[in-house]
């Protein structure tokens, strides 16, 4: 408790610093667990490499206003990554989470249009998931989480490895990806898990204020098919931290898979008062349907449809009334390819955006044209991604 004191009354980078100092020094702690339940470690590791062709041939190569995949027309690895991690049991309660991560991918992913940047965020951008976990011998296991995890909000993760497409979806790009905080979750029946938590905000790299956010989620499996998931965050994403001014977002999603097709439906809604002349209501709102289906293994072809719309210009040029709208169809067919302990993913995407409104558009000087915005992007996509972990 004193430890927790010390750290609440420290400025805001010798916070983080001294979070992610605690983080590691339990990792050190439990290092000869490591030599003695070698078993319940998984650890690992991956590479992320790929060139996105744009038809518009930007000189800056630039894909504007994305925080992944965010360079065209160059070969760049957007992301590599190592991982350590130990899963809390009824037998070994601690669970150890620890993730080191480089690339374009890690650069911008976690800030904020609209709110400075934390302290020592230069440091914290290398970390991916890296926490602490406690199973509590309470009911049927309540387990608790501190440290920065994975965001309870969106389908899709930053690393491309884990889903079905390699570019995310724009509702991606402007929810989380990572969270700072404390979070507990519990199984309330065999089928439905709750969780809730207290995180810094809604970019885990931004500094908006001193008032934490909170977030609560409901996990529902109606069937060893269908799950459903409706998450929602709460909390002040500005300067002025009145209740009248604290966003409210929700993310809905429901995945159905069945032998080789999985659907997936996710719909984003987030709204808040800004503090400023007239004290305007923003409001954003997004949805996408990705289908992947297993043509033959190791064969499969994934088709992403969505939209996103940012009517008020707060989620994603981060200016009042510079609002956009965007439409995007992505189309990727994958190989995998095993080998040993090493799996290769080989990914060929096409990619199509229109972005309409103030702030819309894409970068474009191709062809002789002068360099502007032009609303319409098609990328060809080539990736290669190589995964090894422990468990092969």
């Amino acid at each position: 408790m004193r430890s927790l004191l010390r750290l609440k009354a420290m400025p805001e980078r010798a916070r983080c610093i001294a979070l992610v100092s605690q983080i590691v020094f339990a990792l050190l702690v439990s290092e000869s667990a490591i030599a003695q339940n070698a078993s319940d470690w998984l650890y690992g590791g991956f590479v992320d490499i790929a060139y996105l062709n744009s038809f518009n041939d930007p000189a800056n190569h630039l894909f504007r206003n994305r925080g992944t995949t965010p360079r065209v027309d160059e070969w760049d690895i957007n992301m590599a990554a190592a991982f350590l991690t130990k899963t809390a049991s009824g037998q070994s309660r601690v669970g150890v989470e620890l993730t080191v991560q480089t690339g374009q991918d890690s650069k911008i992913f976690g800030f904020s249009a609209t709110a400075p940047t934390i302290g020592g965020a230069d440091t914290l951008l290398h970390f991916g998931p890296t926490n602490v976990s406690y199973l509590a011998p309470i009911g049927k296991g309540l387990t608790i989480q501190g440290g920065i995890f994975s965001s309870l909000i969106g389908y899709d993760s930053l690393y491309a490895k884990d889903n079905l497409t390699y570019t995310r979806p724009w509702g991606a790009d402007y929810t989380p990806y990572l969270m700072i905080g404390v979070n507990a979750s519990y199984p309330m029946t065999d089928k439905m898990t709750g969780t809730i938590g207290v995180v810094n905000g809604y970019w885990h790299l931004a500094h908006a204020n001193d008032a934490p956010s909170l977030v609560g989620q409901l996990a529902y499996k109606a069937s060893d098919q269908i799950t459903f998931k409706q998450t929602v965050l709460y909390g002040s994403h500005q300067p002025s931290t009145g209740l009248e001014f604290w966003r409210v977002f929700s993310d809905t999603i429901v995945e159905r898979k069945a032998g080789p097709l999985t659907i997936a439906a996710e719909y984003q809604l987030g709204t808040e008062k800004v503090d400023a002349p007239g004290n305007p209501r923003a409001l954003w709102t997004s949805a996408q349907l990705p289908v992947r289906w297993v043509v033959q293994e190791p064969w499969s072809i994934t088709v992403r449809p969505e939209f996103a719309w940012d009517r008020d210009g707060r989620w994603i040029s981060g200016q009042l009334g510079a609002g956009q709208s965007i439409k995007a169809v992505t189309t990727t067919l994958e190989r995998r390819v095993p080998y040993r302990g090493v799996q290769g993913i080989l990914r060929l995407e096409y990619r199509f955006d229109d972005s309409r409104g103030a702030a819309g558009g894409f970068f474009d000087d191709g062809n002789g044209r002068p360099v502007g915005l032009t609303p319409q992007q098609h990328l060809i996509i080539a990736a290669l991604i190589v995964t090894f972990d422990s468990s092969r």
